[in-house]
């Protein structure tokens, strides 16, 4: 079995999830009383948060390489960077390591192309949703990304930031979600990828209009599976 090194922290909730999940798939695969074997590195998210305010991804970008080159060193197999944002310093944090950081684009594009998406809607912090480092990932391989208008962008981010990832989920901020969803469903989109790894805390399949791509159980179970196959 290789090892597995998070970069987690981001927020340390959605961390759990991917602890859960990672581990449940390895039980899943080999049965009996196997688990993952994991390195965790888990940040202050007050200090990336900041970084990302300001625009400072390069600082942001230089913290998580350092993390990652420590769990190289401790002798993790692969990467995974248990968030969607902080895959806009992917390049960087690659640069420095030997070995493969998994994608959490990827992981979503293998599961809409596997369902026959071909136009997905995408909700996720303000910098998923507009900058390029995530939606290219997507339409490099034949995927249609629709995004929210710019106050529905202002909507979903502030959810992210000062309730999810406080752990408050609020049932007013989950019929919100499902109206920008519905949008964006009579705009063409055939699925919602959950392209920040809280929203699956608040947007379970059964609320969601459309399919339902929950960007974390797909990197996790992606990552579990490449660690034991």
């Amino acid at each position: 079995m290789k090892t597995l090194g998070l970069l987690g922290g981001m927020s340390w909730e959605s961390t759990v999830t991917y602890y859960q999940i990672i581990n449940e798939t390895v039980k899943q695969e080999l049965g009996g009383l196997h688990s993952a074997k994991i390195l965790l590195h888990s940040v202050d998210f007050a200090e990336i948060e900041a970084y990302q305010a300001s625009g400072e991804w390069d600082k942001s970008a230089s913290l998580l390489s350092r993390a990652a080159q420590n769990l190289e060193r401790a002798g993790a197999d692969y990467i995974v960077i248990c968030t969607n944002t902080m895959h806009k310093v992917a390049p960087q944090i690659q640069a420095g390591l030997s070995i493969p950081i998994i994608h959490i684009a990827d992981a979503a594009a293998d599961a809409l192309e596997s369902a026959g998406v071909t136009a997905a809607a995408l909700l996720g912090t303000k910098y998923t949703m507009t900058q390029d480092f995530y939606k290219s990932r997507l339409t490099d391989r034949g995927i249609r990304v629709l995004i929210p208008d710019e106050s529905d962008i202002e909507t979903v981010n502030r959810v992210i930031y000062d309730e999810l990832c406080l752990g408050i989920i609020s049932p007013a901020s989950r019929e919100a979600f499902v109206k920008i969803i519905e949008k964006l469903m009579r705009q063409g989109a055939q699925g919602v990828i959950l392209g920040c790894t809280e929203i699956g805390l608040l947007i379970r399949p059964a609320d969601s209009p459309l399919p339902v791509f929950d960007t974390t159980i797909l990197h996790a179970k992606k990552a579990a599976l490449l660690a034991v196959r």
